[in-house]
């Protein structure tokens, strides 16, 4: 199965990141494109703005805030297509730009992916 890690977009790509694959919905601030070293943009990973806005990074909110993104997901089919893209022993790295490393959908998403990569 795929390995799953996360990073933020704006610390040192490395060659252990694998494939870098941007799961944020608008560009990171400050980011150039070269720098950023992205295999892909899975936009269509990310919350939806309303979720995102309404959410607000508030940390006190974040179990509610990744139970509705789960469920996004789960109505999602651009999540069985990136999970069918995937090969056995590639290492994923999810890039985010939040600022909290224990507080963004990335957190949720790893988990979520590797979860349903195992069948779960």
């Amino acid at each position: 199965m795929a390995t799953f890690h996360i990073k933020r977009i704006y610390e040192t790509p490395e060659p252990q990141d694998g494939k870098r694959i941007l799961v944020d919905r608008l560009w990171p601030r400050g980011m150039k494109k070269e720098r950023a070293k992205l295999d892909a943009w899975e936009k269509e990973l990310a919350p939806s703005s309303d979720l995102r806005k309404s959410w607000g990074h508030d940390s006190s909110r974040f179990k509610d805030f990744a139970c509705a993104y789960r469920a996004e997901l789960d109505s999602r089919p651009e999540v069985e297509t990136f999970l069918s893209s995937l090969h056995p022993d590639d290492t994923i790295t999810l890039l985010y730009a939040a600022k909290n490393p224990q507080v963004n959908h990335a957190v949720v998403l790893r988990d979520y992916l590797a979860l349903r990569q195992e069948g779960l």
